[in-house]
């Protein structure tokens, strides 16, 4: 099947839809749940629904959010349903909670190569290393993850293998990229715990069959395409800006991102950091052109940066990260750190304090030529020189005798690194996992020490986005 065979206007048409059906179903969760959530995080650990009736336990470990938003739309569909359910993050967990319920479902996403999600670190060193006693207690684990990775889903997988140690009862579906028969495959077995628990009623009024398709995707057309980094030795990186086809532009806030398929792939999503605030007027991406191992164009990056056309069509959803957003550190000092395509999560993050009338932000950036890669410079300079950004480092790994990463100029930085995170701020970290993102986590527990990092990640005042 060739690439002229696909982006016939007649094929372009269909695979347009099948991505807005599909998108609907693996992505519309965050609309959904967003509406429907009573509690804040804070809170999440109450018990809602019916209190005389069986209790669960739902937890979640997630990234990017997609685990949250299938942990609060299970919750939800099994109040609805007249059952009581505790919600709880991860790091939230403890072993009486567990003791306190014959059931538990467990949505869990694997990050980079076989890693917990950042949150779950205090759950990790702590209840994951233990040997409970569960006997009595019933598991179901959904596991999230890509296939793409070696160790896949492999967080779920242990966590799975730790309640059957435990001698609960733990049953383990795993799910690649949100695959929408293994979501399907969920969403029945959740059905049969909750008429199991809730016996004659249940029967009576069967759970909707599809709890979890909301659809929120939105085409929106591709208005504006800008190369921000010409004659560069590395990929070309566009800016691409995104208007709604119809109607005003969906809420998200700094740190989000949207989800979409390309019809050349309708089956797999890809997720791009947000790098506007509503105010700008459209959604930004930015995006890297890339090229696989073997020379040939990456399917997604390809269409978006060159299949495309300005003024066609794509449909997209706007997704909640919760794990990325300022959050609790709205009001703290923010040290930024990224590299390429990771300045999008950056630049929306200074450009949502910039509205708040913030300036106590510091961002540390890393690229490969002052002459050809010096990406959204004017917009940079314009907020250091109007005192809106604090401070502006930046690492050139093609500049001759000068060359260096993102992770040697904290390093050259590590006094004022510790000065800020005395004055309590929050670190906030986008771009690449391999080398830019590994290599800014050791540096950091270089300059801070491990136990130290690791409260940062435990309290959320260390947060990543990396990829």
């Amino acid at each position: 099947m060739t690439v002229e065979w696909i982006l016939t206007p007649e094929r372009l048409s269909g695979a347009t839809a099948l991505v807005a059906a599909y998108a609907g179903l693996c992505w519309g969760i965050a609309a959904k749940v967003r509406k429907q959530r009573r509690v804040e995080d804070a809170q999440s650990s109450t018990s809602q629904g019916n209190a005389a009736a069986p209790a669960v336990l739902v937890v979640y470990g997630s990234q990017t959010g997609q685990a949250e938003a299938l942990a609060r739309a299970t919750t939800q569909m099994l109040v609805d349903g007249g059952l009581q359910v505790r919600l709880v993050p991860v790091e939230k967990l403890t072993e009486a909670l567990l003791q306190q319920h014959a059931q538990s479902l467990w949505m869990l996403s694997t990050t980079g190569e076989g890693d917990a999600p950042d949150h779950a670190l205090g759950f990790v060193q702590t209840l994951l290393s233990a040997r409970l006693q569960l006997l009595q207690h019933r598991a179901l684990v959904l596991a999230l993850g890509d296939r793409e990775y070696q160790q896949f889903c492999a967080f779920g997988v242990e966590v799975h293998e730790w309640l059957q140690a435990s001698g609960a009862s733990s049953e383990l579906i795993c799910v690649d990229n949100m695959n929408a028969e293994s979501l399907q495959s969920w969403q029945a077995q959740v059905g049969q715990i909750r008429q199991s628990l809730m016996g004659e009623s249940a029967a009576q009024e069967p759970a909707p069959a599809d709890w979890l398709q909301t659809p929120v995707s939105l085409p929106f057309v591709l208005s504006q395409r800008r190369l921000l980094n010409p004659e560069s030795q590395g990929g070309a990186l566009y800016q691409l800006n995104w208007v709604p086809q119809a109607g005003e532009l969906p809420p998200w806030e700094s740190g989000d991102l949207v989800s979409l398929c390309v019809p050349a792939d309708p089956e797999r999503a890809r997720d791009y950091s947000i790098a506007s605030v509503m105010a700008d007027g459209s959604l930004q991406l930015l995006v890297r052109q890339s090229t696989r191992a073997d020379g040939s164009p990456g399917l997604a990056s390809d269409w978006l940066c060159r299949g495309m056309a300005v003024g066609d069509a794509l449909a997209l959803t706007v997704r909640a990260h919760s794990g990325f957003r300022l959050g609790d550190n709205a009001e703290r000092p923010l040290m930024l750190i990224g590299n390429g395509s990771g300045l999008a999560g950056l630049l929306s993050h200074i450009k949502a304090r910039v509205e708040q009338g913030r300036s106590d932000q510091w961002l540390l950036f890393g690229e490969r030529s002052p002459q050809h890669d010096a990406l959204c410079a004017e917009q940079l300079a314009a907020w250091v020189q109007g005192g809106q950004l604090a401070r502006l480092d930046q690492a050139w790994s093609r500049n001759g005798k000068d060359s260096r990463y993102v992770q040697d100029l904290l390093r050259s930085q590590a006094e004022e690194v510790r000065k800020w995170v005395e004055q309590g701020a929050a670190i906030y970290v986008c771009g690449s996992l391999n080398g830019m993102g590994q290599g800014v986590h050791l540096t950091l527990q270089a300059i801070l020490g491990e136990a130290k990092v690791d409260e940062l990640l435990g309290s959320g005042r260390y947060r990543r986005d990396v990829y």
